[in-house]
């Protein structure tokens, strides 16, 4: 069974090793932070099932760091612990969120007992997440983690969800999982694409329209969102949609009602509504292509979803997925053409990566996909050549000193501290990859 791994953070560093080791002597994986920087670097690099945070640090105290983690890391569970316990702050901590507020001296018992709890509690609310595949969502990247983890907190709850994302990440799939993880999931799933209808059609299909409304009505027509009521809609690419539509759209999101074009009476609506765009829709609310007030009410939380290109590790899963898939199990991917696959830089994201597999179905004559099949599918693939080792070294090295200083804030001593190394040497790094603080 594997171990939890635990991230504490405190600047009493004596205090952090002693926890560590009675943590550690409990069966559990532990990190530890100094400083609240330091935490949220290690959370961006690690799976964490739990953070133990102080209450009062330098920099970042730990409702600071809290409120980072609510926005970055949905549904991951915080322990304060403080030697400032009152009855005010244990109050104020728990209205925020945290899970448990610890008083110092820790009691190792209280310690235990209150991970036991909470992360008993974590594992009966992700009982049904199988990693390599949520509601549809197939991944074992952290970064697919984390938008599952923001899934499933945002699922239960009735707020309108916006997904963002570049085209072909798999913002539809990303909708489905939701609809599917909610309290909606007995009804209907309902899906439109707001670019690829007509915009004089696209009112009616969206809202319905009695007969004779207008030329070509022969008949009464139910809409989608009437179509989806119980359930979820979901509006994808809504940043194409017409701005007199959107102030239709944003009256039923108001009043929870819709009426059909030509209609007298409003029906009630209880629908959960899900929309997504490839487009940064804050710029269009600035160039006045998109409505503000409908933003702020599609937008009432967001969900990013990650270029594949950012998610390597899901190269393998989803590649052998789609062959077994589209082949009915008859062909099998060579670990040369893998590498081919995991060489590209996939502009077009999972929906190109689909369609590769797709044509290297089609074209391979024998059960095992070769490498110059996948090369034959993607006709720019001999010009990504497959990063050095050394190469390799200075690109990480090299993002994890901006990393850093933007973590500090342009601070070289600061980050120096956060990268243990002393700051001379750290200026020489900063000179070496030419990087302005």
């Amino acid at each position: 069974m594997s171990r939890n791994t635990l991230l504490l953070v405190d600047d009493d560093t004596s205090l952090i090793e002693l926890l560590a080791m009675r943590l550690e002597a409990n069966n559990y994986d532990v990190l530890t932070a100094h400083r609240g920087t330091q935490a949220l670097q290690l959370l961006q690099h690690n799976a964490i099932d739990l953070v133990i945070t102080d209450l009062r640090m330098a920099h970042m105290d730990g409702f600071e760091l809290f409120e980072n983690i609510k926005k970055n890391h949905v549904g991951l569970p915080v322990i304060m612990m403080t030697a400032h316990g009152s009855i005010p702050d244990a109050v104020d901590a728990m209205q925020q969120g945290f899970v448990s507020f610890l008083s110092k001296p820790i009691q190792s018992k209280a310690l235990l007992e209150a991970i036991d709890n909470t992360l008993k509690n974590s594992k009966k609310r992700d009982s049904t997440v199988n990693k390599q595949h949520f509601h549809g969502l197939i991944y074992q990247s952290n970064a697919m983690h984390q938008v599952v983890q923001h899934i499933q907190a945002l699922a239960p709850s009735q707020a309108n969800i916006l997904i963002q994302g570049a085209s072909g990440t798999g913002k539809e799939v990303t909708a489905n999982a939701i609809h599917k993880a909610s309290n909606y999931s007995s009804g209907p799933f309902v899906a439109i694409n707001c670019g690829a209808v007509p915009a004089h059609l696209l009112e009616s299909e969206l809202f319905g329209h009695k007969k004779g409304a207008f030329t070509g009505a022969m008949q009464d027509k139910v809409g989608l969102v009437q179509s989806a009521n119980g359930g979820t809609l979901f509006l994808d690419e809504i940043g194409d949609m017409p701005m007199d539509l959107q102030v239709k759209l944003l009256r039923v999101l108001q009043e929870r009602s819709v009426r059909p074009v030509g209609g007298h009476c409003e029906q009630q609506i209880d629908i959960r509504f899900v929309s997504a765009s490839h487009k940064n829709l804050q710029q269009a609310v600035a160039d006045k292509e998109f409505r503000e007030d409908l933003y702020y009410r599609l937008n009432v939380v967001s969900i990013h979803l990650p270029s594949l290109h950012e998610r390597p590790e899901d190269i393998p899963l989803l590649a052998n997925r789609f062959v077994s898939r589209i082949s009915e199990g008859q062909k099998i991917i060579s670990p040369q053409a893998m590498t081919c696959l995991l060489n590209y830089q996939w502009p077009g994201n999972v929906r190109q990566l689909q369609n590769i597999i797709e044509h290297a179905v089609a074209f391979s004559s024998s059960k095992l996909i070769t490498a110059d099949t996948i090369q034959g599918a993607i006709p720019d693939l001999g010009q990504v050549s497959f990063q050095g080792l050394n190469d390799a070294k200075k690109q990480f090295e090299y993002d994890y000193i901006k990393k850093v200083l933007s973590l500090c804030q342009g601070n070289v001593a600061e980050a120096a501290k956060l990268a243990q190394r002393n700051r001379s040497d750290f200026y020489k790094l900063i000179k070496k990859h030419q990087i302005s603080c």
